[in-house]
Formats: C-alpha cells, sequence, structure tokens
C-alpha cells in the first residue's frame, strides 16, 4: 500500500468523516471504496473508460452524435 495525503475543503472532510462512521470504517477506508466504486472502468466494456471524459463543447452534441462521431449528417 502506498501512503498519499490529500487537501480536502473543511466540509469536504467532515462529509468524509461523518460517512465514514456511518459506515464504521476509517477515512482512508471509504476513501479507497469511493475511488474503486467510481473510477475503476467495467473491464467487460473498456470503452467505458471514455464515457464522460471528452466535451464537444456542443450543447446539442446528442443530436448531432453521427456528424460529431462519423462526420456525416443522417
Amino acid at each position: 500500500m502506498v501512503r498519499t495525503q490529500i487537501s480536502l475543503e473543511e466540509d469536504e472532510m467532515e462529509t468524509a468523516q461523518v460517512t465514514a462512521k456511518a459506515y464504521g470504517i476509517s477515512v482512508a477506508e471509504m476513501m479507497r471504496r469511493a475511488l474503486r466504486k467510481e473510477f475503476t472502468p467495467d473491464k467487460s466494456k473498456p470503452w467505458m473508460k471514455f464515457c464522460g471524459s471528452i466535451e464537444s463543447g456542443s450543447a446539442t452534441s446528442s443530436q448531432d452524435i453521427d456528424e460529431l462521431v462519423y462526420a456525416r449528417k443522417d
């Protein structure tokens, strides 16, 4: 295990402490669980690691998906 240090806002630390206490675990364990849950991609769908990581800047990108992905309008 690697030891690290992070900086949190006071309200973030309070939330972390309250949450950890509610689960009966340390703040460190709560952070590890949160990281595993939030950032571990589904191995059966390797493309999922990119979901939400790319922004087109277009408010209508969901309607223009063919043009964005395939460079064509259908």
